[in-house]
């Protein structure tokens, strides 16, 4: 029997955000940026891989390092980041990743043999006379490539980051930020052929779509057509386009995944989101009839702790897409069995009394979060292995497991821990009208972790589960265990 495959996929120390997912021979590979957890800024450490063969989406592996930071000739030191790679096959055979270097406005190209070895620095992305783009004045700031090796041999590479604000003249060379941008490469995958073109305004310029463009440019081929990906003007959602040409055309398809289930049916106000909001990136993922949207999470009430997820897209009539629902089971093909021992950092949904009123970006975001839960880990980055778990839950705080196939379970245990006293409680709809268990705790602080085992009557069926903590103090949750 294959394992399970869960939210977020990758091991619960790993820290891959802005995951581009591509299908190279049998396997799946992941390029993605690289945060470190208590981190205080964006992709700390190098770049690494994670790949799994295409019929078995649970079974992730390590694939190392495969570029380091000081790689990169102007960044010998290492104190630059590098952010939001993406990798496509050259005409060549070979391997190029393309990455932006931090937010100095240039784009690096690195090549490798193999998808998954060890890339080399090859270049910086440039006009035919050598200069680099970016370095003048005028110019599209070059962020977030996203590449596309085309059936023809053509690259197209798609860059952009629209902030409201304009870029300050002393940092940036007075460069542009209108929107996302196209330009095609030559075949050595490194100058530029032609020179960059708008595509998509930024909200609040003419042809904006209905969520102008704000950055996290992803191009797949979709039927023969584009469908352009990218982080919409709010910031926590993944909103697609499509057209019958690389280089122009693109029609609004709509909302892909919301951090925080937003626009799902409507459903648009912030304060009452389903999960705490922060940026988000991602690109799509297509195995046989099957396509699925990656994207990333916060942590910590923190931007620089992002971890990487993935759900299942369905297809629109039209051949577009459905917006995906936060789920637990993201790449699991179905829902979670309805019995054993599950980790709480695989909600899908938390959120304090009130809903998750906060976003976890912005200026000292955990003096404003103090009172809300979140997604955390002992020990430090890459030191601990599956003790990840959801702190801080105080009165009414609420975590949402999605989906279970439920048949006749019989009891639930509680893993917590912390300085509370109250009652924990489960359900299966987020107002807790009807209570499917319900278990008093008094937890000491510094005791060690207690597991509190009742009876329950959940109903059979595929199901969401929901717990919540009623009572004074804030505990930690664990884990729970389904019993049948």
């Amino acid at each position: 029997m294959k394992q399970q495959a869960f939210n977020p996929y990758l091991p619960s120390w790993e820290y891959v955000p802005d995951g581009e997912p591509h299908v190279f021979g049998d396997r799946v590979y992941v390029y993605g940026s690289h945060d470190a957890f208590g981190a205080p800024i964006f992709c700390v450490n190098d770049y690494v891989c994670w790949s799994a063969p295409v019929d078995d989406l649970s079974d992730w592996r390590y694939e190392g390092v495969i570029y380091r930071k000081k790689q990169d000739p102007g960044n010998r030191l290492g104190i630059r980041s590098l952010y939001a790679p993406d990798v496509t096959q050259g005409p060549d055979g070979r391997y190029y990743l393309y990455y932006a270097f931090d937010f100095l406005g240039e784009i690096g190209v690195a090549v490798c043999d193999s998808p998954a070895g060890s890339y080399t620095f090859y270049g910086k992305v440039h006009h035919k006379n050598g200069k680099v783009w970016g370095k003048k004045s005028g110019e599209p700031f070059p962020f977030d490539p996203g590449v596309l090796t085309d059936d023809d041999g053509r690259v197209w590479l798609y860059s952009g980051f629209a902030t409201k604000v304009p870029f300050a003249a002393s940092r940036w060379h007075d460069l542009k930020n209108d929107g996302g941008v196209v330009l095609e490469l030559e075949s050595d995958m490194v100058t530029i052929r032609q020179e960059p073109k708008l595509l998509f305004p930024r909200a609040g310029l003419p042809g904006a779509f209905p969520h102008g463009f704000f950055e996290a440019s992803s191009i797949r081929k979709l039927d023969g057509k584009y469908c352009f990906v990218y982080s919409g003007e709010h910031n926590h959602e993944l909103c697609y386009a499509i057209s019958d040409r690389p280089d122009g055309g693109f029609a609004y398809g709509g909302v892909l995944v919301d951090l925080g289930d937003l626009y799902l049916d409507g459903h648009e106000d912030e304060s009452r989101a389903n999960n705490y909001l922060g940026n988000t990136h991602g690109g799509l993922l297509n195995i046989g009839e099957d396509w699925y949207i990656f994207y990333h999470r916060q942590t910590d009430r923190s931007s620089y702790a992002r971890q990487a997820c993935a759900e299942k897209l369905k297809r629109r009539p039209d051949g577009g897409f459905y917006q995906a629902e936060l789920t637990s089971c993201g790449l699991n093909g179905g829902p979670l069995r309805g019995e054993g021992r599950y980790e709480a950092r695989i909600a899908c949904n938390l959120w304090a009394r009130g809903h998750a009123t906060g976003r976890v970006d912005g200026a000292k975001p955990k003096k404003r979060l103090a009172a809300h839960p979140f997604f955390t880990q002992t020990g430090k980055d890459r030191e601990s292995d599956g003790d990840q778990y959801i702190a801080n839950m105080r009165d009414e705080a609420t975590a949402g497991f999605k989906y279970f196939s439920i048949e006749d379970v019989k009891c639930v245990s509680f893993e917590l821990r912390g300085a509370a006293s109250g009652e924990f409680q489960l359900a299966v709809t987020p107002d807790f009208e009807t209570l499917c268990a319900a278990a008093p705790i008094r937890l000491q602080k510094g005791a060690p972790a207690q597991t509190v085992t009742v009876p329950c009557r959940i109903p059979n069926g595929i199901r969401p589960l929901y717990f919540r903590f009623i009572g004074d103090g804030a505990c930690d949750f664990i884990a729970f265990t389904l019993q049948r």
